[in-house]
């Protein structure tokens, strides 16, 4: 039996084949089978803390308090964040945002889930 990719948007193992293309049961993503794998690895997959796929533009919600660097307020638990943006961040922050009452900020996708 050969080896199937595992999905590059979701990264699920559960592909399957469907003609010349592979399909993502978990994401519906489709692809072809020519898709060289170098593609593939340039796809950012960012998940919440609950293990949902984050996109461009998703409303998060902040699961826990954070301190912020250089103001004496932080974020409260709770604090509703909309349109955020995914960037590739080499110390794992990999959500760009802006918060009410704190401005344009990075956070770290383990402290926040999907709305």
């Amino acid at each position: 039996m050969s080896q199937l990719p595992n999905c590059p948007k979701c990264g699920s193992e559960y592909t399957y084949e469907d003609g010349n293309l592979y399909i993502c049961p978990e994401c519906a993503n489709e692809w072809s089978q020519d898709a060289s794998s170098s593609e593939s690895s340039d796809t950012l997959v960012v998940k919440d803390a609950n293990g949902t796929i984050l996109q461009d533009g998703d409303d998060v919600t902040v699961i826990k308090d954070l301190k912020v660097k250089g103001s004496s307020s932080g974020i409260k638990v709770g604090t509703k964040i909309k349109g955020i943006r995914l960037v590739e961040g080499n110390d794992g922050h990999n959500i760009d945002c802006k918060v009410t009452g704190v401005g344009a900020i990075k956070l770290k996708q383990e402290f926040v889930k999907k709305s």
